[in-house]
């Protein structure tokens, strides 16, 4: 990979300024894709919602019943589509149309956003969303991107879930400002508060880790998922470059590593994660997870990296296979760092065989550290000391 020579502008009067036009115009472009996306994404998801629920009405009425043909549907759909269906998926649709039943006409005088969470007002301002209705109809009903609607969905309060919908609508609240009030129970501080006017206010101002840049909006999984397409794309050339030399390495070092996936997806209730290296280890039967980390080691990335191994024990792992082992790869500018993740193994005999089996921590911690400062000298990326992932 060359480094390319950055061309001379000097010369080309008013050159910023056609460069910050473009460079918006391309922002906006995105930001407006990524929200159609989403509002079709929505719509399509409510009217599957929908279409469940009255089949259900058709049929016995009866919870094992409902539970069926989410399995069925999902296992189809699965089938036939791929990614995004489910049980767990399917069930959130049915429940956006269960709490989504009907939606609120927009006022053309106030011209303001209704919340449209269990509000049963008067008939000249409601409208039962039809089987009739155009997925265009249904996503003007519904402002709101997809992944607001399933943390919507995960509070149980119909009170909290109307005022955290009004809040995102007035608010212009990102999925990330919207979990993180949730997370922090604004809805209970500001119902307990005296002065609630000023907690509205204080909790309508956004964090600077509450920002979505257009790329992340429209590779949010979600959206992945409903186009249809893969997300392999890295955080940085850093973290993509020294994840390709590591698996190269690996694989070198004999036959017993089997290579399984790259930046492998896993969905844990409402939240998504990435498994940066996936392999199989022939002698030890076990999968072999690694994950790496540009700063520095934290008790915060064992926790981590226990979840993958709690997630691929129950999903990947098949019944003649060991338990999987865990590799953590720090890769902080002068400290590298390379720990397994062994607690919790059925015996010590286990976890000394694959201590035994697998590389010495030494050796994979000098080869990161050889790899970054090879990747950094050829300048195929540059120092990014103290960052993490």
């Amino acid at each position: 990979m060359l480094k390319k020579t950055e061309p001379q502008t000097k010369g080309i009067k008013g050159y910023n300024t056609i460069l910050s036009d473009v460079a918006e115009l391309l922002e906006s472009a995105r930001r407006v894709s990524a929200r159609a996306t989403n509002a079709i994404m929505t719509a399509t998801y409510w009217e599957i919602g929908r279409r469940i629920v009255e089949f259900e009405q058709e049929g016995m009425d009866k919870a094992e019943y409902g539970k069926k043909i989410i399995e069925r549907l999902s296992f189809d759909l699965t089938k036939q589509f791929g990614r995004g269906f489910s049980k767990r998926n399917v069930e959130q649709m049915r429940l956006f149309y269960v709490y989504w039943p009907i939606a609120q006409t927009l006022s053309a005088q106030s011209g303001k956003s209704q919340t449209l969470s269990g509000e049963l007002g008067s008939a000249e301002k409601m409208q039962t969303l039809s089987a009739k209705s155009t997925l265009k109809d249904i996503a003007n009903r519904f402002p709101l991107p997809w992944s607001h609607y399933v943390n919507f969905l995960s509070v149980k309060n119909p009170e909290a879930r109307a005022f955290y919908e009004k809040e995102a609508l007035r608010g212009g609240w990102s999925v990330r400002q919207l979990e993180r009030q949730i997370n922090t129970q604004f809805y209970e501080r500001t119902a307990l508060s005296r002065d609630k006017a000023a907690m509205l206010k204080k909790g309508a101002k956004p964090l600077p880790e509450d920002a979505v840049t257009p790329e992340e909006e429209i590779k949010d999984p979600f959206v992945l998922e409903f186009l249809g397409l893969k997300d392999e794309y890295s955080e940085n050339d850093l973290e993509e470059a020294l994840i390709h030399q590591l698996e190269n390495f690996l694989l070198e070092l004999g036959g017993d590593f089997t290579f399984v996936g790259r930046q492998r997806r896993l969905r844990i209730g409402d939240e998504w994660y990435r498994v940066d290296l996936l392999f199989f280890h022939r002698r030890l039967k076990c999968l072999v997870i690694i994950d790496l980390k540009l700063g520095k080691f934290t008790h915060a990335d064992a926790g981590q990296m226990h979840l993958y191994l709690n997630y691929a024990r129950e999903h990947w792992t098949h019944i003649d296979e060991n338990p999987p082992v865990g590799l953590i790869l720090c890769a902080q500018k002068d400290h590298a760092v390379a720990r397994y993740a062994l607690e919790g193994l059925p015996n010590k005999v286990l976890a000394a065989e694959y201590r035994t089996a697998l590389p010495d921590e030494k050796t994979l911690a000098a080869e990161i550290d050889k790899t970054r400062r090879m990747l950094e000298g050829r300048g195929i990326v540059k120092s990014q000391k103290g960052k993490g992932k």
